[in-house]
């Protein structure tokens, strides 16, 4: 309960002895279902017998004494001591009474076998920029002014809305000095610079890569020590809340990449956080990632569910975000996840799953989408692991979307072979057509795929410089037309000539070369047209959106193929030529229409294209009125994609 009588407080001292919780609150968080343990823990602006201050509450079951330590108490572990519970909850909690907005603090815990540790507040809602540790005393206040955007975002992240996302790192999409890794534009400054540049390029909608709070610029926000803060690198809570604010009303919404799967090893985040295994696992067998030298969440223990559901739940309700990317899937999942024989051991049943990781994201998307109902979550998974998609009552996973990672690799195991060696494997190309149903799948071209010596996009297409940017641009084509959502990381759209460098910005000036102005316009026209056509997004997780037109020109790199909604008088026909060789009058026999009209083609001059092959009047004869079936020939380029209707 929340104690407000005198009889509970000793006004003499330092600390008062004052909870925000009652029953229900524990005995939530104690079954791993307290969804919003960040109105509980953490450090909240109240006011107790008229006397305001700051609430102090955090779960350290080991201790044996807690304190909150800052500038303001010179650091004196005995000045400001927290009361534990008598609930057997390992709550610590406190009001000081006084205590102003802004101060530095950390807690200092006496530990499992006496070890004490100097820890930042898990909970907390502001910390300092690092290479600052502490936390800091905030309270989340913003006046928003997206309402019409929250009153029918519903429309706008329905899985039968286009979905065109532009994946961003925040603190490398510009900069205001180029090369200076401590320089950053602020959340106002991207108010200014991105909001407007996304608007244009036709983006749907932004996914911040993690700007949760952490200690390492080069973990590129992946290794998180608050994961209930903003990181300060870039500015305020509010300056975070107005970006996003102004994001919804430009029309785009915006996604959080969120990181429940592991956390480093920093001695002020939550790794032996009380002394002991507290948040992680005991056993490294499940509880290490050696390849990202961290550590993993353990999703057996309830205290721990409850502090990642509440993260979630955080970010959805105080920063109006609109989806979850969840990193990593795979590696929560799975006990073996990059594990030797003998490294790992099996579950009760005998398996390579992890049976409460598991249960943990099927609560997880439960409550979510219970919660929120407008709103996404999206799993990057890279397995084929089914369900992910499916309804937890179906024994799925309930994810709103997942990363279709095999379409990403096959079409660049299929892009980067030369045209006498493409004609051999033109599986690699359609297969993803076998099973695009399968799942709901976003089709990703992210940062991981133009970094660590993977090369940028533009150099993973064979052939000379015109060539390189054709390629690329029929790619580009492919995957607009491909059902599903779509994902683009930054710079990918001009074609960026350098692998991504998270301490540089983009390489903005490229544009001032016509063939990278011509894939922004490419990337920006593709984003238009597919928005704009709801037979691109209508039925993108449906099988009945797609048929193949013609595949049986293979020899000569031809395939055509129909993206097909609600209204078949809309239908698109999607053209490619994946071969060196352009063709004048390629016939084709469509049904439904009698007349068809290009509405793009990849070689366009505007796109930087050689503009010799265009169809601006398509030759339609009619093959057989009363069914509507007509024969078209079209002129089209090497290397090239149109989109007919």
């Amino acid at each position: 309960m929340a104690y407000e009588d005198e009889h509970f407080i000793d006004s003499t001292k330092m600390v008062w002895n004052y909870s925000l919780f009652n029953d229900d609150d524990i005995k939530l968080f104690k079954a791993g279902k307290l969804f919003y343990g960040h109105e509980k823990f953490g450090c909240h602006s109240i006011q107790v017998l008229q006397t305001n201050g700051f609430y102090f509450a955090v779960w350290a079951p080991n201790a044996t004494a807690v304190s909150v330590i800052g500038e303001f108490n010179g650091w004196k572990h005995h000045l400001h001591p927290l009361f534990v519970r008598l609930d057997e909850s390992g709550i610590w909690e406190g009001f000081i009474p006084r205590l102003p907005e802004g101060v530095v603090y950390k807690y200092y815990i006496k530990g499992f076998e006496g070890k004490e540790v100097y820890k930042a507040d898990p909970y907390a809602f502001y910390n300092e920029k690092r290479p600052g540790t502490a936390s800091i005393t905030k309270t989340l206040t913003y006046s928003w002014e997206d309402d019409h955007w929250m009153q029918h975002r519903k429309h706008n992240n329905a899985l039968q809305a286009p979905w065109s996302v532009y994946e961003v790192h925040l603190g490398s999409w510009m900069r205001p000095k180029k090369d200076d890794p401590n320089l950053f534009n602020t959340y106002l400054d991207l108010v200014d610079r991105l909001v407007p540049y996304v608007k244009n390029m036709g983006f749907t909608h932004v996914e911040f890569m993690p700007i949760t709070e952490y200690p390492y610029d080069g973990s590129w926000g992946y290794q998180c020590t608050g994961f209930f803060a903003a990181t300060s690198r870039f500015g305020t809570t509010g300056d975070l809340m107005y970006l996003i604010d102004q994001m919804h009303r430009n029309g785009i919404g915006v996604i959080l990449d969120w990181v429940p799967s592991h956390f480093p090893a920093d001695e002020h985040g939550l790794y032996l956080f009380d002394g002991t295994h507290t948040y992680e696992y005991a056993d490294m067998r499940k509880g290490f990632h050696k390849d990202w030298n961290s550590y993993i969440f353990n999703y057996k223990r309830a205290e721990v569910r409850s502090f990642l559901l509440s993260s979630a739940h955080f970010w959805l309700k105080y920063y109006h975000i609109d989806g979850l990317r969840v990193d990593a899937v795979n590696s929560i999942i799975r006990l073996d996840f990059s594990r030797n024989e003998g490294e790992w051991e099996p579950n009760e049943l005998g398996g390579s799953e992890n049976l409460e990781a598991i249960s943990f994201l099927q609560e997880m998307n439960t409550i979510l989408y219970r919660e929120f109902p407008d709103i996404q979550t999206i799993a990057e998974e890279a397995s084929d692991w089914p369900g992910i998609t499916h309804a937890v009552s179906k024994k799925g996973f309930g994810f709103g979307m997942k990363w279709m990672m095999g379409w990403m690799h096959d079409s660049f195991k299929y892009f980067k072979k030369p045209w006498s060696d493409r004609v051999k494997h033109q599986n690699d190309f359609t297969f993803s057509i076998m099973y695009f149903y399968d799942e709901k799948f976003m089709l990703p071209l992210s940062h991981d795929e133009v970094v660590h010596g993977k090369s940028p996009m533009l150099y993973k297409m064979p052939g000379n410089e015109f060539q390189q940017h054709s390629n690329l641009k029929l790619l580009y084509t492919c995957m607009y037309t491909h059902p599903g959502a779509k994902l683009l990381f930054m710079g990918n759209e001009f074609a960026q000539t350098n692998e991504w460098d998270y301490n540089s910005e983009l390489q903005w000036e490229l544009l001032q070369f016509d063939s990278h102005n011509g894939m922004q316009e490419c990337v920006r026209t593709l984003n238009h047209l597919y928005k704009n056509n709801p037979s691109f997004y209508e039925w993108q997780f449906d099988k009945k959106g797609f048929v193949w037109e013609m595949l049986t020109m293979e020899n000569e790199g031809i395939m055509a193929y129909r993206r097909r909604g609600k209204d078949k008088a809309k239908d698109m026909v999607i053209i490619i030529n994946v071969s060196s060789l352009a063709y004048n009058g390629i016939s084709i026999d469509l049904k439904g229409k009698l007349h068809w009209k290009e509405l793009f083609n990849s070689d366009d001059q505007q796109f930087w294209g050689s503009g010799l092959y265009m169809n601006n009047e398509l030759d339609c004869k009619i093959v057989d009125k009363k069914k509507r079936i007509c024969k078209i020939n079209l002129n089209i380029n090497a290397f090239t994609g149109i989109i007919i209707q």
